[in-house]
C-alpha cells in the first residue's frame, strides 16, 4: 500500500473527522458561492434598507424573528437593515480567506527558518534559534494591534491582516521544523547526498521537504482554527476588518449592544465562528491522528481500536 492510501484509510476509520470533514467543505463551498447565493435571495451585503427598522424602538427589525422573510432568509440587521444572511455569507470569505492565507504565510516562513536553522552551522543555528525565541516570546494580541494600528488605512484590511499575523506567528512552526530537521540530517540518505556533491538547496528540497511534509501539514491544520479566532478578535477590538466589509469578527464588534434586543444579530456569526473552529479542530486532529500511526486522537473521536487497526 502507498502512504497515500494509507493516510486515506487511517482518515476514513475516524467518523468524526469524516464529517468535519464534510461541514468544512460545506463553509468553503458557501464562501467560494457567495454571490450565487445571495443573488438568489436578492440581496447583498452592503445595502441600507431603512424601512425594515423600527426606529420608534431604537433600530430594532420591524418584523418576527429580527425581520426574517422570503426576501430575507435571516433577517436584516439593527440600525442599518442590511440583509444578515448575505453579510454571513460574505463574512465567511473573509475570516476563512484570512485564516488560509495567513497559515500559508506562517508556514512558508517557519519552514524556511527552521530548515535554514536545523541544515546551517552553528552561527546560523543560534542566530535563527534566538530569532524564533524572541517571536514565539511576543505577545501576538499586543503586537498585531500595535502593527494594524500604524499601517495607512488605504491598504486592504484582509490582506494585511493575513500578513499580520503570519509574519508574527511563524516561530512555533520553525521550531517544529528545525527539531526535525536536525533529527533528519544524520540519516545516511541525507549523509550520501552530501558525500555524492549536492548542494544544500538539492538536498533540502529532495530529502528534507518530504520528510517534513507529514508534521507541517499537522501543524498547519490545526494553525487554521487559530487563526480564524485571531481575526475575530483583532476585528472584535476595531482593528482588524472595517465596515461595511463583512466578516463573523466585525459582525460580532457592532452585535454587542445588541445581544437583547436583537439576539440574533449575535448568535449567527458566534455560532458560524463556533462551528467553523469546532470542526477545523477536530479534522486537525484527525490529521494529525492519520498521518501518526502513534499517536492517538487528543479529542477522543472517530473510531475505535478495531477500526483503526483495520486501516
Amino acid at each position: 500500500m502507498t502512504v497515500r492510501s494509507v493516510f486515506w484509510g487511517r482518515l476514513r476509520a475516524q467518523r468524526a473527522a469524516l464529517v468535519a470533514a464534510g461541514v468544512v467543505a460545506l463553509l468553503v463551498v458557501v464562501a467560494l458561492a457567495a454571490p450565487l447565493l445571495t443573488a438568489l435571495e436578492g440581496q447583498d451585503p452592503t445595502t441600507y434598507h431603512p424601512d425594515l427598522i423600527d426606529s420608534a424602538r431604537g433600530g430594532v427589525p420591524v418584523g418576527p424573528l429580527g425581520g426574517i422573510s422570503g426576501e430575507h432568509w435571516l433577517g436584516v440587521e439593527p440600525q442599518t437593515g442590511r440583509d444578515l444572511f448575505a453579510r454571513l455569507v460574505y463574512g465567511a470569505r473573509v475570516s476563512l480567506g484570512v485564516a488560509l492565507a495567513a497559515t500559508v504565510v506562517q508556514v512558508i516562513v517557519g519552514v524556511a527558518v527552521g530548515m535554514a536553522a536545523g541544515f546551517g552551522n552553528r552561527w546560523v543555528d543560534q542566530a535563527l534559534s534566538r530569532a524564533t525565541d524572541v517571536i514565539v516570546a511576543l505577545p501576538l494580541m499586543v503586537f498585531a494591534l500595535a502593527l494594524m494600528a500604524v499601517v495607512p488605512s488605504g491598504f486592504p484590511r484582509p490582506v494585511l491582516v493575513a500578513l499580520v499575523i503570519g509574519l508574527v506567528a511563524w516561530g512555533n512552526v520553525a521550531k517544529i521544523v528545525r527539531a526535525q530537521t536536525v533529527t533528519l540530517r544524520e540519516l545516511d540518505h541525507v549523509a550520501a547526498a552530501r558525500l555524492s556533491g549536492w548542494g544544500s538547496v538539492r538536498i533540502a528540497r529532495r530529502e528534507l521537504l518530504p520528510a517534513l511534509a507529514a508534521p507541517v501539514i499537522t501543524y498547519a491544520a490545526l494553525l487554521v482554527p487559530t487563526n480564524i479566532t485571531v481575526e475575530a478578535a483583532l476585528s472584535f477590538l476595531g482593528v482588524g476588518v472595517k465596515p461595511p466589509t463583512a466578516s463573523w469578527g466585525q459582525m460580532l464588534t457592532s452585535a454587542d449592544v445588541w445581544y437583547q434586543a436583537a439576539p440574533q444579530y449575535l448568535l449567527y456569526p458566534a455560532g458560524a465562528l463556533f462551528v467553523t473552529v469546532f470542526a477545523l479542530t477536530v479534522l486537525g486532529d484527525g490529521v494529525r491522528t492519520a498521518l501518526d500511526p502513534r499517536a492517538t486522537s487528543r479529542l477522543r473521536i472517530g473510531a475505535g481500536r478495531k477500526q483503526e487497526a483495520r486501516a
